[in-house]
């Protein structure tokens, strides 16, 4: 097992990649700290109970930072350290530029990229304290190449590339490796409601011919939480299939 002795928390664990990664973790060694708005994430922690692992709810709210405050505060509390964080609680509100109402845009700043520093900042000085960690920051394709209709979630996923690189600058020498990972078209809950055409095209514009898993992406935030990834710091690794821009 790859994480015996580490403890994580995770953002959005409730559903989709973030509970896959929660069990993941578990299932590797990991005392899991699920943060998320959704009482779903409760059910989670006992199907890791279920198979032995060590997991607690924290109802977290990235947008708030008292909120942030006290995950972090419950994992110190409950497992004595914090040694990853995945940034991954992230939403999209849709539409085109002219179309976009400012509360749309608002919202979705305020939890994929105020969140992910919100969350980071409230973690950050345990693991400085420690002389360890691992941060893993939720980017995604459409950051580094646009996408219609979505001004407001490209913003914030760029950014969390920005913040990233600036990261891995300051923290790196406190023993602190922090990377961001990009997928591209992944099959979750979210996808459920797209239309099959649009998936249909999703599918053509990636080489692989599907969609990825949560698991795809999930393995990924393993590897870089894991002491094989101890020399990788600053990087952006992109798992979609090969997609053609």
């Amino acid at each position: 097992m790859r994480l015996v002795g580490k403890v994580a928390i995770i953002t959005g664990a409730g559903r989709g990649i973030g509970r896959e990664a929660a069990v993941l973790f578990a299932r590797e060694g990991a005392k899991v700290v699920l943060a998320d708005v959704d009482p779903q994430a409760e059910k989670v922690v006992g199907e890791i109970e279920e198979f032995g692992g060590e997991a607690i709810f924290v109802r977290g709210d990235v947008t708030n930072r008292d909120s942030c405050a006290a995950m972090a505060a419950a994992a110190v509390s409950s497992f004595g350290r914090i040694d990853i964080l995945v940034n991954n609680a992230g939403i999209t509100r849709d539409a085109q530029l002219v179309k976009l109402a400012e509360s749309d845009f608002d919202r979705v700043i305020a939890v994929n990229l105020k969140g992910t520093f919100n969350a980071t900042q409230a973690v950050a000085p345990q693991m400085v304290e420690q002389g360890s960690g691992r941060i893993i920051n939720v980017s995604s394709v459409v950051g580094l190449y646009g996408n219609f209709g979505q001004t407001n979630y490209a913003a914030t996923k760029a950014g969390v590339i920005g913040m990233t690189k600036t990261w891995a600058r300051e923290l790196g020498r406190k023993g602190i490796t922090v990377n961001a990972v990009a997928p591209g078209f992944i099959q979750t809950e979210m996808t459920e409601s797209v239309p099959e055409k649009v998936l249909e095209m999703m599918r053509g514009r990636t080489p692989l011919g599907r969609l990825g898993t949560a698991c795809d992406v999930a393995n990924i935030y393993l590897f870089l939480a894991s002491d094989d990834a101890a020399y990788v710091n600053g990087a952006v690794v992109c798992v979609d299939g090969g997609l053609i821009p």
